[in-house]
């Protein structure tokens, strides 16, 4: 009998405007049996205002967040300040690491000091990074 695996999580959420990034990550979560299900965002807007609306629910949550640095409208930087005002539970539940190509420094440093995230990645998302998450 082949035993089901099990996703390593329930729920991951993935913030990038570029939609080729977007689906290649979505594609190495699923592919490595990282999540159950995908959250796919092209605006951080749209999945701040996810987490918001389900910030007292915290089973429809994710348990991992990937976001982008460099998008339009609001930021992977403007994201994380209206994070950061999010309930703590909300926090403790949800793990933010930044996904980006950037290769300045400053970016670099600023998401590493960022409190809220775990560590910074780059571009793109690949099997050894899921694994040591």
């Amino acid at each position: 009998m082949i035993e089901e695996l099990h996703p390593k999580f329930k729920k991951v959420m993935i913030i990038d405007d570029n939609f080729i990034d977007l689906y290649i990550s979505s594609r190495m979560i699923t592919k490595n049996n990282f999540a159950k299900i995908v959250l796919e965002y092209s605006a951080a807007k749209e999945a701040l205002k996810y987490l918001q609306d389900n910030q007292d629910n915290i089973s429809v949550l994710p348990q991992i967040i990937f976001i982008d640095i460099y998008m339009p409208l609001m930021s992977g930087f403007e994201f994380l300040e209206a994070y950061d005002k999010l309930p703590t539970n909300l926090k403790k539940h949800c793990k933010a690491f930044i996904i980006s190509s950037t290769i300045d420094d400053d970016d670099i440093a600023r998401a590493n000091g960022d409190k809220n995230v775990v560590c910074f990645q780059v571009k793109p998302i690949n099997k050894e990074f899921l694994d040591r998450i």
